[in-house]
């Protein structure tokens, strides 16, 4: 444990500005995802996500984007190394295709609040796990096939989780 400690400390660096981040596992649903973090102070930073969606839920294929705007605090005076609280807002604008190519376009907005920790080593390697709630309000519009896209319950709406790991670079 004490060796652990002396390692972290020893790897541990936290003078970047900014941070370039991608997050492997939304690569499972067909997600591509980056983001870019900026230090305001030692306690504050904000961070910019992006994200294209290509995957396919049954039969429908969700196609767009995702933009993540994200207000971090982190608990000790190393903004951009350690465990933080962070308030985000999305917007999303998709469009859904079913395997009849019936078409809809969906557009939401939603936000929540991330829990994590992040890791900024001396060679500039960074590595940021996080996990929280988030809540999305959409709608669907030029819809060409109402039986299929206006079912109950359709969609993305409603509470979530937000959770994720990110490895990226500090400069």
């Amino acid at each position: 444990m004490l060796l652990c400690l002396i390692l972290t400390k020893a790897w541990s660096q936290t003078e970047q500005k900014n941070i370039i981040k991608a997050n492997p596992i939304s690569f499972l649903i067909s997600t591509g995802s980056a983001f870019f973090e900026h230090k305001i102070d030692n306690n504050h930073s904000w961070q910019l996500g992006l994200a294209y969606m290509g995957y396919t839920d049954l039969s429908i294929k969700y196609s767009g984007i995702a933009i993540t705007p994200e207000y971090r605090i982190y608990f000790q005076k190393n903004a951009m190394s350690g465990l933080y609280v962070g308030p985000f807002l999305r917007y999303q604008n998709y469009k859904l295709t079913n395997d009849m190519n019936a078409t809809a376009k969906y557009t939401s907005f939603g936000g929540g609040v991330l829990f994590g920790r992040q890791w900024v080593y001396r060679k500039g390697f960074v590595l940021d796990a996080f996990a929280g709630p988030i809540y999305n309000a959409g709608s669907l519009s030029n819809i060409t096939d109402a039986a299929i896209f206006n079912k109950p319950g359709f969609g993305i709406d409603g509470f979530g989780i937000r959770a994720g790991l990110s490895l990226g670079f500090g400069f």
